[in-house]
This record gives C-alpha cells, structure tokens and sequence, in this order.
C-alpha cells in the first residue's frame, strides 16, 4: 500500500464500492471527465471515501466526497495522504 492513490486504485474502487466498472486506461485518459460521464453518484463517491478511510484510518478531505472529476479526487486525497504520512 503506497501513500498514494493511482488512477488503477481509483479504478478498483469504482468497482467494489459502487459496482461500477472502468477500465483504468479509460480514467486515466478522461480525468477530466464527470464521475457522473462514468456513472458514479455522490453516493458511490461517499462509498469509496468511506473505504479509502477505513483503509488508510485516517479521514480524507470533507471536500473530497463533492469531488466532480477523477482529477480533482486524486489530488484532495493524495494531498491528504501526504500531509498526514
């Protein structure tokens, strides 16, 4: 586990904490896209902050849960990741 989260992370969780299923490639070339263009609600974006959490036990970002693209979460996150390892 890295202090870091990558677009095939973000990918996994897509898929485990809201069943949705991206192919990493496809995040990584539109993460300026929506969560909604893939299909993600607010609700899966909670879910998968909520897993984040338990995985790295450390709360993310209240922003984090309003993010609107791939792009904007990975850096919230990865921000918070950093400052707090």
């Amino acid at each position: 586990m890295s202090d870091r989260i990558t677009v095939e992370e973000l990918a996994e969780l897509m898929k485990k904490a809201a069943g949705i299923t991206v192919a990493p490639e496809e995040l990584q070339q539109r993460q300026e896209s929506g969560f909604d263009a893939f299909g993600l609600d607010s609700l899966g974006l909670l879910g998968i902050v909520g897993e984040l959490e338990n995985r790295y036990g450390t709360p993310m970002p209240p922003d984090a849960e309003k993010s609107k693209s791939p792009r904007q979460f990975l850096e919230l996150v990865n921000s918070a990741l950093l400052a707090g390892a």
